[in-house]
């Protein structure tokens, strides 16, 4: 097998806004068509304001912050242990170093001196233990996750040495440990925040961070201000930015139509339109706006099928699914140049990542043979049947996702044809993380997902340990994906993990748990031609530390 692995780039356009004559927002000026000189010194100053789709439903931090919408204001309101760049490199931020054991179980962490918490109290090793503890065991019993992906099942326990050291101790090897502190679920905050019961937690302006901006106010379902702090000075060193922000404030407006938010960056009453639609891209680059477009660390787009409902307790069906979704015309019709064929159900950016496209190919021949050995037999309105029992299932568009609905309805239509009756249901993010995340029953749900570490991918497959989210309902039921998930967790060579990945990989498609889509691109973000400086990590996540406007 061939490791096939695609510089992750991030690809810089000039967007435009749909001609709207909306107007959202006021008092914000008119847009600047001059885009910064290269050399052009930082201005400080200015108000940037993001539109954005939704705010989720809850500010509880260890359910929120690995959220595609709140992880952007948790990210500006909170450091990390570790900083993750685009191409996946980690390096020190409120962790200078670190050290590891020969077999990957006791890590020691150094921590930067002199960081606060915006209350003013320290971000010392104590805090850092408490924020560890959380992360990795969370309250289940009061309604606070454990943080999805850490590596928790092993984890033994953190203890402060002194006020600058800690040690983090797990019962087995665990080199994805490190990493995932640059996850953007692995956010501090103050022990005063962590120890207030859930319902506490949820209000935002209750939230305690030590990042560069902290919360102004919050208006429920519409916007989150935040503010410069002026005493910050200990950003990621891969930055090079010394001293506090140069904007004044962040403004996330919610705005729920994709055309509003593009034509508010146009008429410059906003500076970032987030989730345009893809096949607005093209246009709003010719119109002299930037199109930002960065891929995440972690898994593509696509399906994870749960083995314990039918029709996809048939390892038949599920290869039909596999090999009768054709991607290509998902790419030529939903997306643009920016996106990419799957070639595994793991980005193609993460280093053990290996093409398996075969395994999955379109091959729509092969999809009605195989239905036709598992005895489903097409009647005459179209839709197979086996036992009186018609071959349906229904999905779910991943509100997470801007395309999900348009990708959805083309894999019905092309499913449609071999003979399934495929329906969809369509909920906003509150009501489809009620009725869909977590849901047993559902038969095919919709991946989103980013990691920083290849290791934590066995979180995800099984329900070996406590906390596992187990994907495709198997249980513990497979012993062959039980041992290569195992593996993967425990490995203490990163060399010898990449072999069990690439098998891995392979295991998980020829068993049809995973229907893989494209490469996903979940975070699109348009850009006014006067706003400067930001930079985005391995995650995908803009960050303003640096940003500055011309204006």
């Amino acid at each position: 097998m061939t490791t096939h692995i695609r510089p992750l780039r991030r690809l810089l356009g000039v967007a435009s806004a749909l001609a709207i004559g909306a107007v959202l927002l006021s008092g914000c000026g008119t847009a600047s068509t001059a885009a910064p000189a290269a050399d052009a010194e930082p201005k400080p100053g200015g108000d940037l304001v993001f539109l954005i789709d939704s705010l989720g439903a809850t500010w509880i931090p260890n359910n929120s912050s690995i959220s595609s919408y709140q992880g952007h204001i948790w990210g500006h309101v909170t450091d990390k242990l570790v900083y993750v760049d685009a191409e996946g490199t980690l390096s020190p931020w409120i962790a200078e170093s670190w050290e590891e054991n020969a077999d990957k179980t006791s890590f020691t962490l150094h921590l930067k001196q002199g960081v606060t918490f915006s209350d003013g109290t320290p971000l010392d090793a104590a805090a850092v233990v408490a924020n560890i503890d959380i992360w990795a065991k969370g309250r289940p019993d009061e309604g606070i996750n454990r943080i999805g992906l850490f590596p928790s099942a092993n984890y033994v326990g953190a203890e402060a040495v002194d006020a600058t050291t800690v040690t983090v101790s797990f019962s087995a090897p665990t080199l994805s440990f490190i990493p995932t502190l640059a996850y953007h679920g692995s956010i501090l905050l103050s022990p005063q925040t962590l120890a207030l019961p859930a319902d506490q937690q949820a209000d935002l302006t209750k939230d305690i961070g030590s990042g560069p901006f902290v919360v102004e106010k919050v208006a429920d379902g519409d916007s989150v201000v935040l503010k410069k702090r002026d005493d910050y000075d200990w950003g990621p060193a891969a930055l090079g930015h010394d001293g506090p922000a140069y904007l004044d404030t962040i403004t996330y407006k919610q705005v729920a139509e994709p055309s509003l938010r593009t034509a508010s960056v146009e008429s410059g009453q906003a500076q970032v339109a987030y989730n345009a639609s893809p096949q607005d891209l093209d246009a709003l680059k010719q119109e002299g706006l930037t199109v930002e477009t960065p891929r995440y660390l972690g898994f593509v787009n696509g399906y994870a099928l749960n083995t314990s409902v039918a029709p996809f307790d048939d390892l038949k069906v599920r290869q039909a699914v596999q090999h009768g979704i054709d991607r290509d015309e998902i790419l030529s019709t939903v997306y643009t140049e920016d996106w990419f064929a799957a070639e595994s159900f793991i980005q193609s950016t993460v280093p053990e990542a290996t093409d398996h496209s075969a395994d999955f190919a379109y091959d729509p021949d092969e999809a009605a043979a195989l239905l036709d050995e598992a005895g489903w037999v097409k009647g005459a309105d179209g839709v197979r049947t086996k036992t009186g029992q018609k071959l349906s299932f229904t999905l779910y568009p991943n509100p997470y996702l801007q395309a999900s609905q348009a990708v959805d309805e083309l894999v019905d239509q092309q499913l449609t044809s071999l003979g399934f009756e495929v329906n969809l249901e369509t909920y906003d993010v509150p009501t489809y993380g009620q009725k869909v995340i977590g849901n047993a029953t559902v038969p095919a749900t919709e991946i989103t997902r980013s990691f920083v570490d290849v290791g934590t991918v066995a979180g995800v497959l099984t329900s070996q340990k406590k906390g596992d989210e187990d994907w495709f309902r198997v249980g513990t039921s497979d012993a062959a994906l039980n041992d290569l998930s195992t593996r993967i967790a425990t490995a203490t060579d990163r060399e010898a993990r990449a072999a069990v990945a690439d098998e891995l990989q392979g295991y998980v498609l020829d068993q049809g748990y995973f229907v893989p889509l494209t490469q996903i691109v979940q975070r699109v973000y348009v850009q006014a031609p006067d706003v400067s400086g930001v930079t985005y990590n391995g995650l995908a996540y803009a960050y303003y530390l640096d940003a500055w406007l011309n204006d």
